[in-house]
C-alpha cells in the first residue's frame, strides 16, 4: 500500500456505501477513488464498472496492483457525484467488492459506489422529518404468484387516519427490482425533504418489481436480464391495473381517481409507464419517463394504443406527461429529442427536464424524481 492511498494520509472520507467495519473505497478530495481488496492467493483483480456508467472508469476494466502483503490496490481518476454499479474480476472470476453493500442490478446483487456530491443534499439523509418504506405481500392473480410491492408512506401518514392520499407507481430500470428507488435512488429521502419545504404534495408512492411472469412461466436464470418485449410490457400492465392497483386502494388510505394516480419509470421503467400508462388513461391521468428505453420511431397514430391520435382529447384528459434524460447518455437522449418533436408536431402538451452532464445513471434519474415530484398532483 501506498501511503497516497492509505486512510488518513490525504483529505477524503470513506465512500457511503462501504461496509461498517471497511476503510475503502476511500474517496479523496480532489474526486479520485482508491479500491483495496485483499485476496493474497490471486493472480490478477481487475475492477468492472457496470456497463453504462461512464463517469466510473469511463466504463473501462482498470487493473489492481498488487502489494507486498497481498493487498490490491487501485486508484481512478476523479469520480462525478452519484451512484454506480460496479464488480470485481478475481483471476476473471467476477465477484462483489467485500468492502461495500450490495444492491440489486444487472440481475444479481452487484456492488456499488456513492460518491456523495458537496454542492447538494437533495437526495441526503437529513434532519427533517421522514415517512416509512412499508414492505407489502401480495398474491397477484395475473401472475398467480406472491409479489412483494414496497411502499412510502410520507410523515404523519399514521398520525390523521382521515386523511387521503394520491398515489405515485415507481419503476426501476432493467436488471433491478423494486428496492432501486429507495436503495440506490434514495426516493424516499428525495420526497422526505421536498415535503419538508412545502414543495410537493404529500403522496404514497408504490414500488413495484417490473418483470411480471404469466402463470406457470419458468423465472430467468440468475444473473440474467430479460428483453424487454410487448408480451412483458403487457403482463407487467395488466399486473399493474388488475392487480397492484385494487390492492393498494384497499389497503392505504389512496384517493382511489385516475387524477390522483400517476405512473412513473426509469429507462425500462419508462417504457413501461408510457406504454401502461398511456393505455391506461382511466387509471392514470399523469404519466411520467426517466431515460425511457423507447429508440424506434414514434407514430402517434398508432403508438400506446392510439392514445396520441387525438390531441385535443389527450390533452383534456391528461395531467402531465413529463420526459427527461441525461445530456451524457446519448441514445437516450436523442430518444427524447426525437419523441418531443413528435409530440409537439402532434400538439401533445408535454414537459421535458435535461440532468446536466450525467449519463445511463442513478443520479440522472434522482434528478429527474427530484424536479418532476413538485409538479405532481398539484394545479
Amino acid at each position: 500500500m501506498t501511503p497516497e492511498s492509505t486512510p488518513g494520509t490525504r483529505d477524503g472520507q470513506r465512500s457511503p456505501s462501504a461496509v461498517r467495519t471497511a476503510e475503502y473505497p476511500w474517496i479523496h478530495a480532489d474526486g479520485r477513488v482508491t479500491f483495496a481488496v485483499p485476496a493474497p492467493s490471486a493472480r490478477t483483480v481487475e475492477l468492472q464498472p457496470g456497463g453504462h456508467e461512464s463517469g466510473l472508469a469511463a466504463g473501462s476494466t482498470l487493473p489492481f496492483a498488487r502489494g507486498e502483503d497481498g493487498l490490491w490496490i487501485l486508484t481512478v481518476p476523479p469520480v462525478r457525484p452519484g451512484f454506480y454499479y460496479y464488480w470485481l474480476l478475481v483471476d476473471g472470476v467476477p465477484t462483489n467488492d467485500p468492502n461495500t453493500e450490495t444492491f440489486f442490478g444487472y440481475g444479481r446483487p452487484t456492488s456499488g459506489l456513492e460518491v456523495p456530491d458537496p454542492g447538494s443534499d437533495f437526495h441526503d439523509l437529513l434532519d427533517v422529518p421522514h415517512g416509512e418504506v412499508r414492505t407489502r405481500w401480495f398474491h397477484a392473480a395475473t401472475t398467480g404468484r406472491w409479489r412483494r410491492c414496497l411502499v412510502y408512506t410520507p410523515p404523519g401518514y399514521d398520525d390523521d387516519p382521515g386523511r387521503r392520499y394520491p398515489v405515485l407507481y415507481l419503476q426501476h430500470g432493467a436488471g433491478e427490482d423494486e428496492r432501486g428507488w429507495t436503495m440506490q435512488g434514495r426516493a424516499n429521502f428525495i420526497l422526505d425533504n421536498l415535503l419538508d419545504r412545502g414543495a410537493a404534495e404529500p403522496m404514497i408512492v408504490v414500488m413495484n418489481n417490473g418483470y411480471a411472469l404469466e402463470p406457470g412461466e419458468v423465472p430467468a436464470t440468475s444473473g440474467s436480464i430479460p428483453e424487454l418485449s410487448e408480451r412483458l410490457l403487457n403482463a407487467f400492465g395488466d399486473l399493474l391495473v388488475r392487480d397492484v392497483v385494487p390492492m393498494v386502494d384497499a389497503t392505504y388510505r389512496t384517493i382511489p381517481d385516475r387524477s390522483s394516480r400517476a405512473l412513473a419509470g426509469l429507462s425500462m421503467g419508462g417504457r413501461q409507464a408510457l406504454s401502461v400508462g398511456l393505455a391506461n388513461p382511466d387509471t392514470f391521468a399523469s404519466v411520467v419517463a426517466f431515460s425511457a428505453a423507447l429508440f424506434d420511431p414514434l407514430d402517434p397514430e398508432t403508438a400506446f394504443g392510439g392514445a396520441l391520435a387525438d390531441a385535443d382529447a389527450f390533452n383534456a384528459r391528461t395531467r402531465l406527461l413529463w420526459l427527461s434524460a441525461g445530456t451524457g447518455e446519448q441514445r437516450f437522449d436523442e430518444a427524447l429529442t426525437s419523441m418531443e418533436s413528435v409530440l409537439a408536431k402532434q400538439g401533445i402538451r408535454h414537459h421535458t427536464y435535461r440532468s446536466q452532464g450525467t449519463a445511463h445513471e442513478w443520479q440522472t434519474w434522482r434528478r429527474s424524481l427530484h424536479n418532476v415530484a413538485p409538479l405532481l398532483f398539484r394545479g
